[in-house]
C-alpha cells in the first residue's frame, strides 16, 4: 500500500515526475502540473504548451471546479485565399483520418495560463521545483518507446511540414522521424521552460513569445495575433453531475460535448438494467452500440457543438431524455492528439487532466522547440466545416476529465484520449466497473466497441458468433486485431479509504504507479 498517492499516465517518464513531486511533500496539484509539462516532452505529440485540456480537481474537504483552459478561436475571420491551411492524411492502420495544418489551423492556446492559474488557486510547491523533472529530460534526452514512435511515424506529414520542426522532431542522420530506440532531446524547450517559471505566464501571453506568434500569423496568412493571446482568459466551471447506480458521476460541463454525451450515455442505459445480460452477450453489446447510436444523434439535435449556456440542461432535461430513453428500450432487441493523467494523494485531493494539441499545425515558435496547435484544422472539432467557427469564442471538445465517487467522497479519477472515441471508451469502462464488476485494471483492458457514422469498430476479443451477427446487422464492420490507439486511451486511478489502485491503457501507452 502506498503512503503518497497514486497516478495513472500515458508515459513512464509522466508518472516519474508525479512520482518526484509526491515524494517531496507535494500535493495532487503539483504533481500533475509537474506531470503536464513532463508530458511536453515525453508525449510530444500528444500534449503540448501550445495546445490546451481541461483539469477537474477536487481539493480535500472542497467542492470540485473544471478549469477550462481549452483553445479559443481567434478574433479576426478574414478568409484569404492565400491562407495557410493544408490537408494531410494519417494512416492508423485499420482507418485513415484527414487533418489540416499550417498557421490558419492555429486557436489560441490556453495550456501556459491555464497551468499557471491552476498552481496559483491549488498547489503547495513553487513553479521553479514542479518544472524540473520536465527541464532535466528535455535536456539530458529520453529513449523513444515503441508507442510514440508509432504515434511520430502517423503523423509524419506534419513533421516534415517546416524545416524547424525537422529538426526537432527526425533524425538527423537517416532524415526519418525517431524510431523506438532513438534518443530524442529538446534543448530549446528545456529553456523555455525554465524562463517561463522565472517570468510567468506574461512571457507567453505579452512578451516575446506572443510577438513571435503574432508574426508568424502575419507572414503565414493565420488568424491568431497578439489581441487573442493578451486576452485570454482560464473559465472555472462546475462540473455536470449526474447519479448512476449508487454514485456520482462529474464531468467536464459544456461548452464541451464529450462529458454531456457520456452522462446522456449513463442516464440512457441504465433504465435497460444493463447487468442483467451478460457482458459478451449479443444482447448487451446491441444495446450499448444503440447508445451510441442514440447519442451520436442527440450530439446533433440538442446543437453541442454550439457554445450556448444552457447545453447541459437541454440535453440532459427530462423531456430530451425520456425521447432517448423510448428510443433505448423500445428499439428491436438484435441488432486526435490528446494525453491524460489522473492523480491522488494521500491528502484526500483528487486531479484529473485531459489536454490536447490536435496534431499539431506544423510551425515552431522561435526559440522554444514548441509545436503550435492545429485545433481550427481538426475535423471532430469543426463538424460544420472548416472555417465556420464563431469568433472569439472557447472550442468545443470531447476530452471528459471525470470523477466516479461513491457516497463516501471516494472513487475514480478517470479520463482519456482519443477524440471522438472519449465518450465510447469512458462509457464502457464506467460500465465495465459499476454494472459488471469489474477491478478498474480489468475494466480498462476489456476489448472495445465504438460506433459511428453507421461503421461499428470491434476490438478483437469478442465472440466469433457476436462477430458474425453484427456483419449481417450492420453495413459496415472493422475488426482489429489488437487493442488499438484508435479506442482510446484511459488511465485512471481509484482510491477506498486509505488504499489505492490505478492502470495505465495500454492502448495508449499507459503506466501507473502507487507511491
Amino acid at each position: 500500500m502506498g503512503t503518497k498517492g497514486a497516478i495513472a499516465a500515458g508515459h513512464q517518464e509522466t508518472v516519474n515526475a508525479a512520482q518526484t513531486i509526491l515524494q517531496a511533500g507535494g500535493n495532487a496539484f503539483d504533481a500533475i502540473i509537474a506531470s503536464h509539462f513532463t508530458a511536453c516532452i515525453c508525449e510530444p505529440v500528444l500534449a503540448s504548451l501550445s495546445g490546451g485540456g481541461f483539469l477537474i480537481a477536487k481539493p480535500n474537504a472542497s467542492q470540485p471546479l473544471i478549469y477550462d483552459y481549452f483553445v479559443q478561436t481567434p478574433k479576426n475571420k478574414a478568409l484569404d485565399s492565400e491562407i495557410d491551411f493544408t490537408p494531410i492524411e494519417a494512416n492508423f492502420g485499420n482507418v485513415t483520418q484527414e487533418f489540416h495544418i499550417g498557421m490558419a489551423s492555429v486557436a489560441t492556446p490556453g495550456a501556459v495560463k491555464g497551468v499557471f492559474e491552476i498552481h496559483k488557486d491549488l498547489c503547495s510547491m513553487p513553479m521553479k521545483e514542479l518544472i524540473q523533472p520536465a527541464v532535466s529530460l528535455a535536456k539530458n534526452g529520453l529513449m523513444v518507446n515503441p508507442f510514440q514512435a508509432y504515434i511520430l511515424d502517423i503523423i509524419s506529414p506534419i513533421l516534415n511540414h517546416t524545416n524547424d520542426s525537422k529538426k526537432i522532431f527526425t533524425n538527423a542522420k537517416t532524415g526519418n522521424p525517431y524510431t523506438s530506440g532513438d534518443y530524442l532531446t529538446m534543448p530549446e524547450q528545456a529553456d523555455f521552460i525554465d524562463a517561463l517559471a522565472h517570468e510567468g505566464e506574461a512571457l507567453f501571453y505579452q512578451g516575446e513569445i506572443a510577438a513571435h506568434i503574432d508574426r508568424m500569423s502575419r507572414d503565414n496568412s493565420g488568424f491568431i495575433n497578439r489581441d487573442d493571446l493578451s486576452s485570454y482568459n482560464v473559465i472555472k466551471r462546475k462540473p455536470l453531475l449526474v447519479d448512476y447506480n449508487s454514485r456520482t458521476f462529474l464531468t467536464n460541463p459544456a461548452p464541451s460535448s464529450g462529458g454531456l454525451l457520456i452522462a446522456l450515455g449513463l442516464e440512457l442505459i441504465q433504465h435497460s438494467k444493463p447487468a442483467q445480460f451478460d457482458r459478451d452477450s449479443y444482447q448487451y453489446l446491441s444495446l450499448l452500440t444503440e447508445v451510441m447510436g442514440q447519442t451520436n444523434i442527440a450530439r446533433v439535435e440538442a446543437h453541442l457543438n454550439d457554445n450556448t449556456s444552457n447545453l447541459s440542461e437541454a440535453i440532459l432535461h427530462s423531456s430530451f431524455l425520456d425521447k432517448y430513453k423510448n428510443k433505448i428500450l423500445h428499439r428491436a432487441k438484435s441488432l486526435r492528439g490528446t494525453t491524460h493523467i489522473s492523480v491522488m494523494d494521500s491528502k484526500g485531493n483528487m486531479a484529473s487532466m485531459t489536454v490536447s494539441n490536435g496534431e499539431g499545425c506544423g510551425h515552431i515558435i522561435p526559440g522554444t522547440g514548441i509545436m503550435l496547435n492545429n485545433m481550427l484544422g481538426e475535423e471532430d472539432l469543426n463538424p460544420h466545416g472548416f472555417h465556420q467557427w464563431d469568433i472569439n469564442q472557447r472550442m468545443t471538445s470531447m476530452m471528459a476529465p471525470s470523477f466516479l465517487l461513491d457516497k463516501n467522497g471516494d472513487g475514480i479519477a478517470i479520463g482519456s484520449g482519443g477524440s471522438n472515441r472519449i465518450r465510447t471508451a469512458l462509457l464502457q469502462v464506467i460500465l465495465n466497473h459499476v454494472e459488471f464488476d469489474m477491478d478498474i485494471e480489468q475494466a480498462v483492458h476489456y476489448p472495445r466497441i465504438h460506433f459511428e457514422n453507421e461503421i461499428l469498430n470491434i476490438e478483437n476479443g469478442y465472440k466469433s458468433a457476436n462477430i458474425t451477427r453484427f456483419k449481417h446487422d450492420f453495413k459496415q464492420v472493422k475488426v482489429w486485431q489488437d487493442l488499438n490507439l484508435f479506442f482510446g486511451g484511459v488511465h485512471a486511478v481509484e482510491k477506498h479509504g486509505n488504499n489505492f489502485s490505478c492502470v495505465g491503457d495500454p492502448r495508449r501507452g499507459g503506466v501507473a504507479m502507487i507511491i
